[in-house]
């Protein structure tokens, strides 16, 4: 019988960040929980993996989250559920998983089934900090979490070679705090488009995220769980 997930992270949203220096302390905190020595569930795998995304409307500052759920073998949506909340935090680049995540997981806990791996439109490891809200998220709720974004943030990279499953290192900027250090990994999801940018967040290894990463983006450059989510919490913010 399907049953609600239930995450032990009560107290760290009752005493939630409201400022900048109170949620770099808690990034300083919760990062040195990060798994790094998993290589995490097998593309493909009997499971549910899902997507997470959020959408905004500044004017009335709402935030609306989306969490779908897809099949991780046919990719087909099983379960989906949203949840809508007002923004408690200022916008300050790097720190946007402080924005998102309450909200996020409300609509993680309405879904009927836990999920066995976890797909954020967003960043984990490759982040200033290196703490981003698939890594954050995966320390709150122990679960398999991995960052696909759309643009590669602060760091650089060589462009992949332009067939589907070329890949190259997305690393530190010249001059940073780890100067050189691959935090992530550039990943052509289809031929000749652009690239996704590909970070381990909790319990999974950066070859399975990627593997992950072109599993789900059969026929698009984004993967399905992200495309899933996104319309859904689009949706949910127009009826809000």
């Amino acid at each position: 019988m399907d049953t609600h997930p239930t995450f032990s992270c009560d107290d760290e949203l009752r005493h939630w960040p409201t400022d900048e220096p109170q949620a770099r302390a808690v990034q300083d905190r919760l990062r040195t929980c990060v798994r790094l020595d998993e290589s995490g569930p097998p593309p493909g795998f009997a499971g549910t993996v899902v997507g997470v995304d959020v959408a905004y409307d500044d004017a009335r500052n709402v935030v609306a989250a989306a969490a779908v759920a897809l099949d991780a073998r046919t990719l087909a949506v099983v379960d989906e559920a949203t949840a809508v909340g007002q923004v408690s935090f200022p916008y300050v680049p790097g720190l946007l998983a402080f924005r998102e995540i309450p909200t996020v997981l409300e609509a993680l806990t309405r879904l009927t089934r836990t999920p066995d791996l976890v797909v954020c439109d967003g960043y984990g490891l490759a982040h200033p900090r290196r703490f981003g809200l698939a890594s954050h998220l995966g320390v709150l709720t122990g679960l398999p979490t991995i960052g696909v974004a759309k643009n590669p943030f602060t760091f650089r990279y060589e462009p992949p070679g332009p067939e589907r499953g070329a890949t190259s290192p997305l690393l530190d900027r010249d001059g940073a705090e780890g100067a050189g250090e691959e935090v992530g990994r550039a990943v052509r999801t289809q031929k000749g488009v652009k690239p996704v940018f590909v970070s381990v967040g909790h319990r999974v290894g950066l070859d399975q995220a990627c593997a992950h990463t072109l599993h789900l983006a059969a026929a698009y450059r984004l993967p399905e769980t992200t495309r899933a989510a996104d319309s859904l919490c689009r949706r949910a913010l127009a009826r809000a």
